[in-house]
């Protein structure tokens, strides 16, 4: 009912409209800004590889978090200069990514490497965990 009252006042529609259309491309926007670099996660029987884009970046740029089914891409704060002080400032860190991992991987063998501002982290699957027999007290 509250669409077809909306539909009535044309105004009101095309206010709903615009404020869904952002809504769908904010992630665009913040894209295009810098704030979340492009992913692509491609995914074997054996490993999940991350790679991500972060043209004019280091690897000094960036911290690479494991945790036990997702890996965390942070932009390290850069250190700036206060133009009235001088004194040196950290700038807030511009963005955080996280990737959720279909599986738990082995954090001993992991590894990242930063080539020509693409880093790409391969992370192999932790051996799986087979059947275990349980003895039963009484």
């Amino acid at each position: 009912m509250n669409t077809v009252m909306n539909m009535m006042d044309p105004w009101r529609f095309l206010d709903d409209l615009i404020d869904t259309s952002s809504r769908a491309f904010r992630n665009v926007r913040a894209r295009a800004a810098g704030r979340f670099p492009p992913v692509n996660v491609y995914l074997d029987d054996n490993a999940v590889i991350v790679d991500m884009e972060l043209p004019g970046r280091t690897a000094k740029d960036v911290d690479l978090t494991l945790e036990s089914q997702a890996v965390v891409v942070t932009d390290r704060p850069a250190e700036t200069t206060n133009a009235e002080s001088g004194a040196k400032e950290d700038a807030k860190s511009a963005w955080c990514r996280r990737i959720e991992l279909p599986f738990r991987v082995n954090a001993e063998k992991a590894n990242a490497k930063f080539v020509n501002g693409i880093l790409r982290v391969e992370l192999p699957k932790a051996d799986a965990v087979g059947a275990k027999r349980i003895a039963i007290e009484g």
